[in-house]
């Protein structure tokens, strides 16, 4: 991709990336004019509103500012450092957010829902809206707001997983507006009913939105480098070989040998550090969750916000999708190698200079080479075979809508119980001559 090209692409995302922004707006407003209360970020916005003289997008203004001095104290240096761009853009996305509230509440002047049915329907309205903002923004992938980057400051310093570090903050905000309510105001105001909404119904829309982001794809760029790549020269340089491989089958070992003769990388638990990174979250968490699916109810919870970055108002499972799946993208760009799971298969999907294959085992040869491996005795060995391979298929069948293990999603499947893992690999390595000839 030329470099022209590419800074296309980069302005076409920062533009959709303050259209979100100004969506996100609008929904809030749709939900704070229902008179149910408002979403729990800006329930504390809300209520200052009240009862001073500044509207509630001023006081978004100032109160994402306080955000960003108290994100120093829980930065490191190098943190700072390696965050600094995204930093900085809290300013004008603070600045703009502000006056996109305004905006939206003058635009709005006229809906005064009257009833409770009124009334709920202005705050589905606004959750809807609010979502599809969200799965933009997460489309985007350029910046994060203040509120968002203050929690991602606080869980990487406290270790902590980001939806729970996400809900203790939204409720922070709450506890705070209904503080300052009862001060000021003699009563509970700005957060009710409509809050409640907002918590579990904006996150599930978002993950049912998120998909149909898809078509934005090529007026965003993605994928136009590996479009843009063919010929020898491509398969030579950045030739990709994905494994996806049911557990006790040898998928690991058959991409250790597939990387030794191609004399490439191969890319299995280095995942963890590098997702860590792209994530914010802890090394330990990722290693226990990333082949989970999040449960629909804490989904629900933890999912409300109006972030912006990979993940934001998804939950901590859908945050690691997106930051492996990043990962895959950023490896798979710069280098030629073998990539095991992480649904690589899936998110390199289109690209020209990908062999997707698929390892599967007789499960008496996956017993037996689990207990030679890890020490597990027969009945032991069975029985996490099928968990994993449960798992694994959950997993990939969640985010990507797709079968595990069918033919017709990877160029080649391989029995390594049937074949041995030295004949396996010289199959795979014979069809990536073919087709390189190609």
């Amino acid at each position: 991709m030329s470099i022209s090209n590419s800074k296309k692409f980069l302005t076409r995302r920062y533009i959709l990336f303050f259209i979100s922004v100004f969506i996100n707006a609008y929904g809030i407003c749709f939900i704070t004019k229902a008179m149910l209360g408002t979403s729990p970020i800006t329930s504390v916005n809300y209520v200052l509103s009240m009862f001073t003289p500044l509207t509630m997008g001023q006081w978004t203004i100032i109160v994402n500012l306080l955000f960003m001095v108290l994100e120093l104290f829980f930065m490191t240096r190098d943190q700072l450092k390696s965050d600094l761009r995204v930093f900085l853009l809290q300013i004008p996305i603070t600045l703009c957010f502000g006056t996109f509230i305004d905006i939206s509440m003058a635009s709005l002047s006229w809906l005064n829902p009257v009833g409770y049915v009124q009334q709920a329907a202005s705050v589905l309205a606004g959750c809807v809206i609010l979502a599809l903002g969200i799965a933009l923004e997460v489309k985007a992938d350029v910046a994060m707001v203040a509120g968002e980057f203050f929690v991602r400051a606080i869980a990487r310093r406290m270790h902590g997983d980001f939806g729970y570090v996400k809900l203790g903050f939204d409720i922070t905000n709450v506890a705070v507006a209904c503080a300052f309510s009862l001060v000021f105001l003699s009563g509970i105001k700005g957060v009710g009913l409509g809050t409640v909404a907002a918590a579990l119904l904006v996150g599930p829309i978002v993950h049912a939105l998120t998909p149909m982001c898809r078509m934005l794809d090529g007026l965003l760029g993605f994928g136009a480098q590996q479009a843009a790549a063919g010929g020898e020269r491509a398969w030579q340089e950045h030739l990709v070989v994905t494994i996806a491989r049911e557990f006790g089958s040898g998928g690991h070992k058959l991409g250790e040998m597939l990387a030794g003769k191609l004399g490439v990388k191969v890319y299995d638990r280095e995942f963890i550090k590098l997702a860590a990174k792209n994530s914010g979250m802890d090394e330990q968490y990722i290693m226990k969750n990333e082949q989970t699916i999040p449960s629909f109810w804490l989904k629900c919870v933890l999912t409300q916000g109006y972030g912006t970055q990979a993940g934001r108002g998804l939950s901590d499972d859908d945050v690691l999708f997106v930051a492996e799946s990043k990962t895959v993208k950023e490896i798979a760009d710069r280098e030629a190698c073998v990539i095991v799971g992480r649904c690589a298969d899936f998110v390199l999907d289109g690209r020209a200079n990908v062999v997707r294959v698929f390892c599967c085992s007789d499960e008496r040869d996956a017993v037996k080479r689990c207990a030679d491996e890890y020490g597990l005795d027969k009945d032991k060995a069975q029985s996490e075979i099928r968990r994993v391979n449960r798992a694994r298929a959950n997993h990939y069948e969640y985010y990507t809508g797709l079968r595990w293990g069918d033919p017709h999603n990877y160029d080649i499947t391989v029995n390594t119980a049937r074949l041995g893992l030295d004949t396996a690999c010289g199959m795979i390595m014979k069809m990536i001559g073919q087709i390189a000839i190609k």
